[in-house]
């Protein structure tokens, strides 16, 4: 069943703004996914495998609104995000995949939509720094509109994700709020979001930090995702 995601990284990297292939991609990437849970018999959100997966696939379906609303002219934006679901589908291989039941603590709703939620998030932050990216290369004013919207919607499913959290951590450990290393950098992400949303505020002479903001920005979502995790004890696999 691994082979479906060789072959997803694969379409995604070679799509080259061929948005087909693009689209064509994420639907093998999402039938993995589908045979993935229905195995596990829950969402396969456990590990770094499973959230790598599920990360790649949240990219590419919530990229498609950015690419089918962009004008044909210009650089596509399939192309750059292609590369970076590309990137994370195959480096979901470098993980084993697990296949133990969910643990008491788990098993329930609140902490399906807490994950889920902080991909999505952490998928249209990814979003945001491609088009930032884009921007400095093209300065075509309409990739930073997109940029922003992509960092607005990213940040409010963030802001619910901690939400659902802390909603799950009281059911789990009686608080909701631990102070382990992810939820220290978990606020200082959203922290850094609600500074940056109000930076494009200060008007055309700072679209360039603008871009650069939300470059940085996912810098500091993937420490928080994947850093925290394998550097620093803390209650989260993911």
């Amino acid at each position: 069943m691994k082979a479906m995601l060789w072959v997803a990284g694969g379409m995604y990297l070679v799509s080259s703004g061929k948005r087909v292939v693009f689209v064509a991609a994420l639907i093998v990437e999402s039938v993995y996914l589908a045979l993935r849970g229905t195995e596990l018999g829950r969402l396969p959100l456990i590990g770094p495998h499973d959230t790598l997966v599920f990360f790649s696939t949240s990219i590419g379906l919530l990229a498609l609104p950015f690419i089918y609303s962009r004008p044909r002219k210009g650089t596509d934006l399939s192309w750059g995000i292609g590369i970076g679901a590309g990137l994370f589908a195959l480096l979901a291989l470098l993980f084993p995949s697990f296949a133990m039941p969910l643990p008491p603590i788990l098993k329930t709703l609140w902490f399906e939509l807490h994950v889920a939620l902080a991909f999505f998030a952490y998928a249209l932050f990814a979003i945001g720094a491609i088009l930032g990216g884009l921007f400095l290369i093209n300065n075509e004013r309409s990739l930073l509109d997109l940029q922003y919207r992509a960092a607005l919607v990213g940040y409010s499913f963030f802001s619910a994700s901690m939400v659902t959290g802390g909603i799950w951590g009281y059911y789990a450990w009686g608080t909701y709020w631990l102070w382990t290393p992810k939820e220290l950098w978990t606020s200082i992400l959203w922290l850094f979001y609600s500074l940056y949303l109000h930076l494009r505020l200060k008007g055309p002479s700072w679209e360039r930090l603008v871009a650069w903001g939300g470059i940085v920005g996912f810098a500091l979502t993937l420490f928080t995702y994947l850093g925290v995790s394998m550097l620093m004890k803390s209650s989260h696999s993911f």
